[in-house]
Formats: structure tokens, C-alpha cells, sequence
């Protein structure tokens, strides 16, 4: 026979064609055993026949159906996919071989040496011929692509079959004949594959009729692979055909495949929506604590915010005594929560970029920036309400000062003009004598002396009122009624006085005699006993100090007072000597005294009796001084203490924040070192909070004691705190960086010399050790690494490392992008391909082939959101993957 397609063939590849070569050569003496024969038959009709039933066809008789090369045409475009030459329907022998040589034409076109088979002995029905053809197509399209661990074909295909088999008993597949005599092989791929078609411990090694019929039955009801074997035929050879047991098993191979293809497709679409469902948990996480966070700052600052003023210092004290509840108690969770924020918003946008998807984008109002504008608000808040507590303190200690003053003061001068205007309107000098008289005259003298060093009591009353009224006092209107009718009552007074002096002095005129000690004695004894008043009212003056030199201004003061008190001993002696000598003169001469002094109400009794009353106040001024000298010598030491408290802790809370500064930048070792180091610092850092507690003690101790300045330190409270929450707000920060380097280590496949690499070519450009570089400082680590940069590139890089457009590039910015530029990623083009898999390549997919192939949470996820197919090839329940798929990552909305 003539090797019709041998000049075909010149440029097939070497191992395939050998492969070939090996297979064609076709054992004439073997395919005369009937027993073979018939095998060879039956399988190869029933191969042809799985793919024919495609067209619409079958053959009956394999020679004799393929006689005239239409059905063979039909068979390879099934088989290949691809299209022949249109066939000769003429039937004709000539029509005929064309049409032969055509299917050969195209088999010799795959690569595949035909060895003594043309298209005369095709057309002639000879067997041997025919059954060498299809076992040649059969080689070249079902077995010649099976590849398993570099091996390929006969040999690849009887790999696979005993990697599948090798964990059941009684099977040791070792070639494609005797090792399938029993059957066992058969069922043993069919359960690896679909355990629940098969119970293979059922199954006797010495029962091969039934176990071959059970493979077969169940292959052909649950898989589609026909039967193309006969259990007799099998079970009385000696030694099955070796080319119908390879065409049988590779239709289990390429049964198999699909499904294994699916199970990866299965497990990459798992892989992403785990990804997905965790981030959208973040998310959500995020959401509810930025929406807490927001809430409970925006019910706590109308509170800071409220200036409803109180009416005593007991009052705002307890205010101050809530806000410092607050501080100590209420906004510390709210510090920590707040630093969580910051770090799940950063492990979020990590895992974000590390999954290649798009990054966070928190609700409106809800952005790291937005808490933080809320935050400061709050604390701005704080500072005007604490500030707002210590200003209404010192103002109601004012008005309760002030207040007191004023009562004491308007009791005091109500006392002395009670009775003044009955006095001043009373009509005694029409009916007296000269002398009396003149005694009336002198009286009213002594009396505008008197109303006129009464003249600034009134003035300071007026003042005082004046005063609570601009502190806004609470009981203001009383105030204003009682000094309105003083100086209503002191104009009535000076009115009165006035018409009183004219009437008595044109009575003067008619009186010459006048008692002379009597006037001097009402002359020096008015200013005196004005003088002991007040004297009195002075010993009785509250006061208010702050510091210890104030209280020693008063203590000077009342000294120098003291010392003026034997000078007015002796005015006092010199006022009773003026009585006396009034009471010898009468007692030498015989007089009669008509009464008191008739020029003033001032007895010597009164004089003596203020005087005592004055000294016994000396005492007790001395001790109040002394007292409150004690006070403030006290207050000093808390000052001294908290100072001391606050400079040691200013100083540690200064250093740390330097020492944690170089740490980040400075880092080495490994990062699980670096993790472990950090937190072992933050915690040395924590085991400082008995300090912190300890200074709030003294603060609390300085605010109790109403102490409003400290000469010895520049710390405040609030400064302190502010420092310390940054201290601890930095560790944590610094620690959930180094958090973020080793998921993107880990999910990026960086190793630990890459880490230190990057590290130290960025510390090498980070030219102010700050953590952070300039735009050209980053340009020029860039081109050090080898990457020779545009513009535009530099500018695309700049985008993706610095999305906010500060101008600075972070150390956590650098390693994502080298790693995202070194390393693959899953992209939506390949889980598109994953779920046209699972989609058995159609362009939609239905539920339930979403629920056959995924775990059933991650299949309801796919259908919840998964839109409806509106291509031309819908089907009702069809759902878009595309779409989906994309939406993944960003390239549309979900």
C-alpha cells in the first residue's frame, strides 16, 4: 500500500510523531483475533458515536458507515471544532476517495503520520484499515493532549490512573489490560471522583462480571461516557485489547478534568469573596464605630458648650467636680477608641491594596480627618469649659465677697441715719434759750461733720452695687432697691441738713452763751468715734487672697495699724479728759448738768465701749491672718508638689516621644522583632500611668484648694494630658505599621532582605529622618533602584503612593508599591474566566450551578448581588458574573 500522507507530515514534532510512529504500527497478526476484534468494534463504535450524537448521527457498522467520508468528515469537525472542506455528495467511487482523502488530509494536518492506511482501502470497508484509522484519531484527539507530572499520552494517562487509584485496595493499575480485568479499577476512578455513585468496600475482587457492569452502568447513567465494553468479552480474554481499555479510560480522564477545572475555578471564586466578605465587615465595623464615635462627641459638646451661669460658688464647684468626672472617667474609652479607629481604617486600606481592590471610602462625614476635626472641636470645647468653670469661680467668690460687703456696709450706714431725718425736722430751737440754742447750733455742726464722713461709706456702697451689677450677681435687683434708697434717703438727708443749719443759724444771733467744752468735746469726739467705726468695720472686712504675698500685704497693713492704736489711746484719753474737766467745772462751781452733751449724741460711755469692742477684734484679726498665712503656705507646698510631679513627667513624656521617633525610622531586625520590641516598649510605657495617676492626684488636690497659678512650672494639666494621649496615640500607631509591613510581607511573598533593603534605602533618602520624604528625594530613590523615570511615570507613581497629594511619601506607601509592582495578584479577568468555568463557558450563570460548585454562605453572596443576564442568550434565572467580577475590584459599582 502506498504511503498516501507520508508528504504531509515533514514538519511534525519529533516526540509526538515518534509517539505516533510507535502506535501506527499496526499488528496485522493480532487484529485477526476475533476476541480483539469485536473489543476494538464495539469501543471504537461507541467513541465515535459520543461525539457524533453531537451532530445529530451515529454509525451502526464502522466500516462500513464511514465508506464514503461523510460521517468520518462529520466525526473530525466534531472532535476538533473546526471546519473541513465542504464534502462531495456524489456517489461515486471517486466522490467517495475525495472525500476519504479530505478527512485524511485533515488528520495528517494535526501532526499525525499515517502509516499504510489510504483512502481506497477506507472506501473498500476494510476492517483492519478502519479500526487502524479511528485508533489513530483517537490517539491524536483524546489521549495525545493528556499531560500529568511531564508526562504525556499512554504513559500520562496511565499516571494519572494510578495516582487516582493508588489508595484503594486490591488495585495496582499497571498497564491498559490485565490490570482492568476485575473491574476494580474502573469503580475505584469512578469514587475518587463521585464517591456517592459508588460503594466500592461492596465491591468482591472475584466477582469482575459485576464489578465491570456496575463501572459501566453507572459511567454511562451519571457521567455520559457510553458503554463501549463488554464485561464477558473482558472477563474470557486472556488479555483485553489494550487500545479499547486506553479509549474507554481516557473518556474517564477527560470526564474527570472538567470537574477538577471546575473545583479550581470553585476554590479561586472562594478565595476572592472571602476577601470580599471580610473587608465589607471591616467596613462595616468601621462605619458603626466612626458613627458612635461622631454621635458621642456631637451629644458631649452642647454640654462643654453650655455657659448657664450659677448662682454660688458651692454650685459651679460641683460643676467642676461633673467635668472632672468627665476626664477621668467618660473620655479616656473614647481616646481608645478613637486610636482603634485610626489603626482598623489603616488594616483596612491595606488588605485593600494587598487584595488589589479599591480603597476605602468611608461614608461622607466619617473620614479619618472628620473625627479628627471633631475631636479637636471637642477638646476646644474642653479648654473654654474648664476655662469658663475657674472665670465663674473667681467671679462668684467676687460677687459673694462683694455681696457680703455691700449688706454689712448699707446695715451699718441704715444704723446710723435711722432716726436723722426726724432729728433734722424737729422744731426745738423755737422754744429753747440762747444757750441751748447755740448747743443746737454746735450739734448740727457736729452733725454735717458727721454726714460728711459718712459721705464715702455712701460712695462705696454705690460702688459695690455698681460692681455686682457689671458681674451680672444673681440678686441684683435687691441690691439696686436697697443702694437706691440709701442715696434717695442720703439727698433727703443733705436737703434736710441744709434748711436745718439756716434756721439755726438766724436763730444764732439771738444766742451769745455756748458751752465751749461741750463743743470741743463733740468736735474731737465725732472724727474719733468715726475713726473707731471704722476701725471696726475694718477689722470685720472679709477678705480673699491667692498667694502668699497678698496675705502678707494684709498682714503688713494690719501691723501698721497696730501701731497707730497707742496714738489713739491717747485721743481717746484727751476726749474723757474734756468730760472730766466739764464734770469738775460744774462740780466746783455748784452747776447743774441739764443732760447729755447738746452738741453730740457721742457719750464717753460709747467711746469706751467701741474702743473695748475694737481691741477684743485685734486678736481675732491677728489669728484670721495668721490662719489663712497657714492656708496659703500650704497651697505653695502643693504647688511646689505638683511642679516637681509635672516637670518629671513633662521631661519623660518629651523623651519617649524623641525615643519613639528614632525607633521608627531606626528599626532593625526582623519584623516579628521589631512587633515584639514595640510592644514591649509600649507596655515599659504603660507601667509609667501610676505617675500620670499620681500628678492628677495633686491637680485634683490644687483644684479642691481653689489655687488658679503655679509660679514653679510651665506644665499645665491639660498640656500634660494632650502630651501623654500622643505619647500612647504614636506607639500604636507605629506598632499597627510595622502590623501592615507584615501582612504585605506575608501576602506579597516579600522576603525578609527585601524588607531590609527597602528599609535601608529609604532611611539613606529620608534626609530629615522624619518617617516621611519629598517628592524629588522619592524621584531619587526611584532611579537608584534602577527605574529610569518620566514625568509622566513619576507622576502616575506619585498618584498611587501619595493619593491626598501632600507632597510626602510614607516608608508603608514605598514597600506597597514596590510590592505591588514585583509581585501578581488576582485580577477580574481571571475570576471571569473562573466563573465561565463553573458556567460550563456560557456568558451567565444560574443559582443553581452557583450552589453546586461554592460553599452555600459565598453562593448566596454571588446571588444576592449578582444582577440579572440581559445578553441575547438569557435564560429566566440567568445571572451576570461579569459584571460582578469587575465590580470586585473597582471597575464599577456593585
Amino acid at each position: 500500500m502506498v504511503d498516501y500522507h507520508a508528504a504531509n507530515n515533514q514538519s511534525s514534532a519529533g516526540g509526538v510523531q515518534t509517539y505516533m510512529e510507535q502506535e501506527n504500527d499496526w499488528d496485522r497478526d493480532l487484529l485477526l483475533d476475533p476476541a480483539w476484534e469485536k473489543q476494538q468494534r464495539k469501543t471504537f463504535t461507541a467513541w465515535c458515536n459520543s461525539h457524533l450524537r453531537k451532530a445529530g448521527t451515529q454509525i451502526e457498522n464502522i466500516e462500513e458507515d464511514f465508506r464514503d467520508g461523510l460521517k468520518l468528515m462529520l466525526l473530525l469537525e466534531v472532535i476538533s471544532g473546526e471546519r473541513l472542506p465542504k464534502p462531495e455528495r456524489g456517489k461515486m467511487r471517486v466522490h467517495k476517495i475525495n472525500n476519504v482523502n479530505k478527512a485524511l488530509d485533515f488528520i495528517a494536518s494535526k501532526g499525525v503520520k499515517l502509516v499504510s492506511i489510504g483512502a481506497e482501502e477506507i472506501v473498500d470497508g476494510n476492517a483492519k484499515m478502519t479500526l487502524g484509522m479511528i485508533w489513530t484519531i483517537i490517539l491524536r484527539f483524546a489521549i495525545q493532549d493528556i499531560s500529568v507530572e511531564e508526562t504525556s499520552a499512554k504513559e500520562g494517562l496511565l499516571l494519572w490512573c494510578q495516582r487516582k487509584t493508588a489508595p484503594y485496595k486490591n488495585v495496582n493499575v499497571q498497564n491498559f489490560h490485565i490490570s482492568w480485568k476485575d473491574g476494580l479499577a474502573f469503580n475505584a476512578l469512578i469514587h475518587r471522583h463521585r464517591p456517592d455513585l459508588i460503594d466500592y468496600d461492596s465491591l468482591r475482587k472475584d466477582d469482575p462480571v459485576t464489578n465491570l457492569n456496575n463501572a459501566f452502568e453507572v459511567a454511562e447513567k451519571h457521567l455520559d461516557i457510553p458503554k463501549m465494553l463488554d464485561a464477558e468479552d473482558i472477563v474470557n480474554t486472556a488479555r483485553p485489547d489494550e487500545k479499547a481499555i486506553m479509549t474507554y479510560v481516557s473518556s474517564f480522564y477527560h470526564a474527570f478534568s472538567g470537574a477538577q477545572k471546575a473545583e479550581t475555578a470553585a476554590n479561586r471564586i472562594c478565595k476572592v469573596l472571602a476577601v470580599n466578605q471580610e473587608n465589607e465587615q471591616m467596613m462595616e465595623d468601621y462605619e458603626k464605630l466612626a458613627s458612635d464615635l461622631l454621635e458621642w462627641i456631637r451629644r458631649t459638646i452642647p454640654w462643654l458648650e453650655n455657659r448657664t451661669q450659677e448662682k454660688t460658688v458651692n454650685d459651679m464647684q460641683a460643676k467642676q467636680e461633673d467635668f472632672r468626672d468627665y476626664r477621668c472617667v467618660h473620655k479616656p474609652p473614647k481616646v481608645q477608641e478613637k486610636c482603634q479607629l485610626e489603626i482598623s481604617f489603616n488594616t483596612l486600606q491595606t488588605k485593600l491594596r494587598l487584595s488589589n481592590r479599591p480603597a476605602f471610602m468611608p461614608s461622607e462625614g466619617r473620614m479619618v480627618s472628620d473625627i479628627n476635626g471633631a475631636w479637636h472641636t471637642l477638646e476646644g470645647a474642653e479648654k473654654g469649659y474648664e476655662e469658663w468653670i475657674l472665670s465663674e469661680i473667681r467671679r462668684l467668690e467676687r460677687l459673694e465677697h462683694l455681696a457680703e460687703k455691700f449688706h454689712q456696709k448699707a446695715a451699718i450706714h441704715e444704723s446710723w441715719t435711722d432716726g436723722k431725718e426726724a432729728m433734722l425736722t424737729q422744731k426745738d430751737y423755737e422754744t429753747s434759750t440762747l444757750s441751748e440754742v447755740k448747743a443746737l447750733l454746735r450739734k448740727h455742726e457736729a452733725f454735717e461733720s458727721d454726714l460728711a464722713a459718712h459721705q464715702d461709706r455712701v460712695e462705696q456702697i454705690a460702688a459695690i452695687a455698681q460692681e455686682l451689677n457689671e458681674l451680672d450677681y444673681y440678686d441684683s435687683a435687691s441690691v439696686n432697691a436697697r443702694c437706691q434708697k440709701i442715696c434717695d434717703q442720703w439727698d433727703v438727708l443733705g436737703a434736710l441738713t441744709q434748711s436745718r443749719k439756716e434756721s439755726l443759724e438766724r436763730t444764732e444771733k439771738q444766742l451769745e452763751s455756748i458751752d465751749e467744752l461741750y463743743l470741743e468735746y463733740a468736735k474731737r469726739a465725732a472724727p474719733f468715734n468715726n475713726w473707731m467705726e471704722g476701725a471696726m468695720e475694718d477689722l470685720q472686712d472679709m477678705f480673699i487672697v491667692h498667694n502668699i504675698e497678698e496675705i502678707q500685704g494684709l498682714i503688713t497693713a494690719h501691723e501698721q495699724f497696730k501701731s497707730t492704736l497707742s496714738e489713739a489711746n491717747k485721743e481717746r484719753e484727751a476726749i474723757q479728759s474734756i468730760q472730766a474737766e466739764v464734770q469738775k467745772i460744774a462740780q466746783s462751781n455748784g452747776i447743774k448738768l441739764s443732760g447729755a452733751n447738746p452738741y453730740t449724741t457721742i457719750t464717753p460711755e460709747s467711746i469706751d465701749s467701741k474702743w473695748e469692742k475694737a481691741m477684743a477684734m485685734v486678736p481675732l484679726r491677728d489669728n484670721a491672718l495668721q490662719e489663712e498665712l497657714n492656708k496659703q503656705n500650704s497651697n505653695d507646698t502643693l504647688r511646689a508638689k505638683f511642679a516637681t510631679q509635672a516637670n518629671a513627667v513633662g521631661a519623660y513624656i518629651q523623651d519617649k516621644m524623641e525615643e519613639i521617633g528614632r525607633i521608627s525610622i531606626e528599626m532593625n531586625g526582623t519584623l516579628e522583632d521589631q512587633l515584639t520590641n514595640l510592644k514591649e516598649y509600649q507596655t515599659n510605657i504603660m507601667s509609667y500611668m501610676p505617675e500620670i495617676n499620681k500628678l492628677e492626684g495633686f491637680h485634683q488636690l490644687i483644684q479642691e484648694a481653689l489655687i488658679f497659678d503655679n509660679q514653679y512650672t510651665s506644665y499645665t494639666m491639660e498640656h500634660l494630658r494632650v502630651g501623654w494621649e500622643q505619647l500612647l496615640t504614636t506607639i500604636a500607631r507605629t506598632i499597627n505599621e510595622v502590623e501592615n509591613q507584615i501582612l504585605t510581607r506575608d501576602a506579597k511573598g516579600i522576603s525578609q532582605e527585601q524588607l531590609y533593603e527597602y528599609r535601608a534605602s529609604f532611611n539613606h533618602f529620608d534626609k530629615k529622618r522624619s518617617g516621611q520624604m519629598v517628592s524629588d528625594d522619592f524621584r531619587a530613590l526611584l532611579i537608584s533602584t534602577g527605574n529610569s523615570l518620566g514625568d509622566s511615570e513619576f507622576a502616575r507613581i506619585m498618584g498611587i503612593v501619595d493619593p491626598n497629594g501632600s507632597g510626602a511619601v510614607t516608608f508603608q506607601a514605598f514597600i506597597d508599591f514596590m510590592s505591588t509592582e514585583t509581585t501578581d495578584t488576582d485580577t477580574a479577568d481571571q475570576v471571569i474566566a473562573s466563573f465561565k468555568i463553573l458556567a460550563a463557558d456560557k456568558n451567565y450563570i444560574t443559582a443553581e450551578e452557583l450552589r453546586r460548585e461554592l460553599p452555600p454562605d459565598q453562593a448566596e453572596y454571588c446571588i444576592a448581588r449578582m444582577a440579572p443576564y440581559a445578553g441575547p442568550d438569557a435564560v429566566p434565572g440567568a445571572l451576570d458574573y461579569m459584571s460582578f467580577s469587575t465590580a470586585l475590584y473597582g471597575e464599577s459599582d456593585l
